[in-house]
């Protein structure tokens, strides 16, 4: 029989363009890991062979399936393989899971392809009561990564960033090592100035979301860097049929 675990009454916003509410707040949000019963996964890096990465989904189905009484989030692995992730999703769904964490997201944010196709095919492909989970964000890119479906963000994304001596802002990531904009600064004031961004950042997509203008803070940001505004540029050239149907483009 399959086992049951905690669901949210509310769907978060079925695309992009939508407000909704996920347990009682606004989506997207932020999410912190200590707050969250995450199953354990077998993870790798991204680029990686294709067998390693069959193993990896395989032994994150066995491990969801024997946490599944304790854990209400999943992980999705696959690595660079659509298909893999998809299976993943479909097998972690049956087992009774609803909450996603996206893995690998670093390296999904420097290859604007994959991320538009992955996202996408997650998106379409997933229960309405399904919601997604991105990881190791940059601010920058929170627009555009809600304006494609996402649904939340780790908010422990701004710790790494902080260990790095990275600033995160709405627009743009400053190295302080090269850009000393602060001076001094500990790596616990660095990761609360990261917080405090992305807190903003949301507060800004769910105004914009309100007022069905989202998509001019995602073309704002798409110049921000390369990466920003060759996804957007990929997702309106192959996934235009998916935006019309949740968001007004003019």
């Amino acid at each position: 029989m399959k086992q049951m675990i905690k669901k949210f009454e509310i769907k978060s916003h079925d695309g992009p363009g939508r407000v909704g509410k996920l347990d009682g707040e606004l989506t997207p949000k932020l999410f912190y890991k200590k707050d969250l019963k995450i199953s354990p996964s077998e993870g790798s890096s991204y680029n990686i062979d294709r067998e390693i990465a069959e193993f990896n989904v395989k032994e994150t189905i066995r491990l969801a399936k024997e946490n599944v009484k304790e854990c209400d989030i999943a992980v999705i692995q696959g690595s660079k393989y659509v298909d893999l992730r998809v299976e993943c999703l479909k097998q972690l769904e049956e087992i009774g899971y609803n909450g996603f964490i996206i893995a690998n997201g670093d390296a999904l944010l420097t290859n604007s392809k994959d991320l538009v196709e992955l996202v996408i095919t997650l998106k379409k492909e997933a229960k309405k009561t399904s919601y997604f989970i991105f990881s190791f964000t940059e601010v920058s890119f929170m627009p555009i990564l809600t304006y494609m479906g996402i649904d939340g963000f780790l908010a422990d994304s701004a710790n790494y960033y902080s260990h790095l001596n990275v600033l995160q802002t709405p627009t743009k990531s400053y190295d302080l090592n090269t850009y000393p904009i602060y001076e001094n600064i500990t790596q616990e004031e660095l990761e609360q100035k990261n917080i405090e961004n992305m807190e903003f950042t949301l507060k800004e997509i769910h105004a914009h979301m309100k007022n069905r203008s989202l998509r001019n803070l995602v073309e704002e940001r798409s110049g921000t860097t390369p990466q920003n505004i060759s996804t957007l540029k990929i997702l309106d050239r192959t996934c235009m049929d998916y935006l019309l149907e949740f968001t007004q483009l003019f």
